[in-house]
């Protein structure tokens, strides 16, 4: 009993630690041979450029995409992103 207790929690563990996975950034040259999968935006005011990207990467893991590509992004007292998703 106590080596399929083992068994069953080493397998758990590991689902978990293939799952946990962080989005990427790509370029315009990496994103020709990926399917895309959609866009998110992120605003947020006075904040570092760093924490957009880590609000895009964020986002882009709650959707299931692997990598991510800025298209668009403005800063200033409150900067924007947009980036499309792929798989």
């Amino acid at each position: 009993m106590n080596m399929k207790s083992t068994l069953v929690t080493a397998s758990l563990l590991s689902m978990l630690s293939f799952g946990a996975f962080a989005a990427t950034s790509i370029n315009t040259e990496q994103a020709q041979n990926r399917q895309a999968m959609g866009s998110v935006s992120v605003s947020q005011v006075g904040s570092a450029p760093m924490d957009m990207h880590q609000l895009l990467n964020k986002k882009a893991e709650e959707q299931g995409a692997s990598s991510y590509r800025i298209i668009e992004a403005r800063t200033g007292d409150q900067w924007h992103a947009t980036a499309e998703l792929y798989k």
